[in-house]
């Protein structure tokens, strides 16, 4: 298979694996804390990624691991606590949606702190959607009064957490493998969480999670299978074989994905929504938006 249909199939593939994550994620607050589901998302991942790949850490440099760690405490640990916080007051639907600025910040980032240009186009897809995400939480706060929509800043901020990792991978690491990027990363992750793990309070889970435990932990280990080792090693695999904003932007089709989950589950989801999230990916296709070459 070459590498254009490859990279569209990793699109695909992650934009349903992706868009199902923000359900398993209410589905596994329902037993557990924010940050008892961020510790076992990261310890069950480290283990999993562990059996499978501990032998691709080989021939890793010590100037890889420093952009390792960096990627994986920027791209994946604070995102993993970030989203876990969020949806105990926003809807999955909601949350699938912000995370659609990924591109948006990714063009930004690029700029600000790796050098790389954009055009005119890209510029006014990053205003475009930020203007989107900023209508849709503040139409959100007004349908659903009894959730705190400042939790959704805790979306957008875990969106530039995204930015600066898929610039990272691109700029710092394209010569390390796929698989051994995940692993890295999730090697340096163990150590904080299992440092977090005796006062999670992990151990009274069961107790306080009530009937929801086994359940919610049933949620949690498909997450971590599905949406942070398959995915993690697949957009790792997609960055080396495409760009940063081609890789980024599976978050066109993660929204569509989020909200048919989150309507299943009896979210509210208006025709406003619909439409100012639409705005979001308007600004996400200028983004991508190649510029035409002038006609001579």
């Amino acid at each position: 298979m070459s590498d254009l249909n490859r990279k569209w199939l990793y699109l695909i593939v992650l934009s349903i694996i992706w868009g199902t994550s923000y359900i398993l994620i209410k589905k596994g607050l329902e037993g557990f804390t924010p940050i008892q589901l961020g510790v076992l998302r990261i310890i069950i991942a480290a283990l999993l990624l562990f059996i499978i790949g501990i032998k691709s850490l080989r021939g890793i440099t010590r100037q890889q691991w420093k952009w390792i760690a960096i990627s994986g405490i920027v791209g994946s640990f604070i995102p993993v606590f970030l989203f876990a916080f969020a949806q105990t007051q926003i809807d999955s639907s909601i949350a699938s949606i912000l995370n659609s600025l990924v591109p948006l910040f990714t063009i930004a980032v690029g700029y600000l702190a790796f050098r790389i240009t954009f055009n005119s186009n890209q510029l006014l897809g990053v205003i475009i959607g930020l203007a989107g995400a900023i209508l849709l939480i503040t139409l959100g706060a007004e349908i659903n009064p009894e959730q705190n929509y400042w939790y959704a800043g805790l979306v957008v901020f875990a969106t530039i957490c995204y930015a600066f990792n898929a610039n990272i991978i691109k700029s710092k690491l394209y010569d390390v493998t796929p698989l051994g990027i995940a692993v890295g990363n999730f090697a340096i992750m163990l150590v904080p969480a299992l440092i977090i793990l005796p006062f999670s309070g992990i151990f009274e889970a069961k107790v306080t999670g009530g009937e929801n435990f086994l359940s919610s932990l049933g949620y949690i280990v498909v997450l971590c299978v599905l949406g942070t080792c398959i995915a993690k090693v697949m957009f790792n695999k997609l960055i080396h074989i495409s760009s940063p904003v081609f890789s980024v932007s599976v978050t066109y089709l993660i929204p569509v994905v989020g909200i048919f989950w989150g309507v299943l589950d009896g979210e509210k989801f208006t025709l406003g929504q619909f439409f100012t999230g639409g705005i979001i990916l308007v600004g996400v296709y200028l983004v991508n938006k190649k510029k035409k070459a002038p006609q001579i």
